[in-house]
């Protein structure tokens, strides 16, 4: 696989998305949980999809409880959570698991695309995020300590390339 638009994922309803169909736009992907230090990034992530969703921005959650178990919910329960607290309307998508023999192959390809310090290919924790250009190449990783908000130059250079 060679671009993001090589994959497919759940949405959090349990459809079936070709990421093809966000060809040509800047996606920001991001593993997300309900019950961690950093799930107050919800509101930048959905700030970010308001400011820059009719410029080009696709933000994509991937709910994940493989970090100290902070998403135990079910998919509904998840996206009731987003919703409620945070007024989510960006995509979230079904629960995954971003590490292991079982993660998605979406994020198997990412974190080989855009390795975290020293090079390792792991997620490390919640709110891990890639920025992906609108080739469907990956342009960087952010750490979860790396806000919403720090990322708008990165994401504005993306649309305007």
């Amino acid at each position: 696989m060679s671009t993001v638009y090589d994959f497919e994922a759940l949405q959090i309803n349990g459809k079936s998305v070709a990421l093809n169909q966000f060809k040509g736009k800047v996606m920001l992907i991001v593993n997300t949980a309900s019950a961690c230090g950093f799930t107050p990034q919800f509101a930048g992530l959905e700030a970010l999809h308001e400011s820059y969703g009719k410029k080009g921005l696709v933000v994509l959650g991937f709910p994940c409880n493989q970090f100290g178990a902070q998403d135990a919910g079910d998919n509904a329960e998840i996206a009731e959570f987003c919703q409620l607290n945070y007024g989510v309307s960006f995509p979230m998508m079904a629960k995954i698991d971003v590490n292991g023999e079982a993660a998605h192959p979406l994020y198997q390809w990412l974190s080989a695309e855009a390795p975290g310090l020293l090079g390792s290919k792991s997620i490390k924790w919640n709110f891990t995020k890639f920025l992906v250009a609108k080739d469907g190449t990956v342009l960087k990783r952010y750490a979860p300590t790396d806000t919403p908000e720090s990322m708008s130059d990165d994401i504005e250079a993306a649309l305007a390339a």
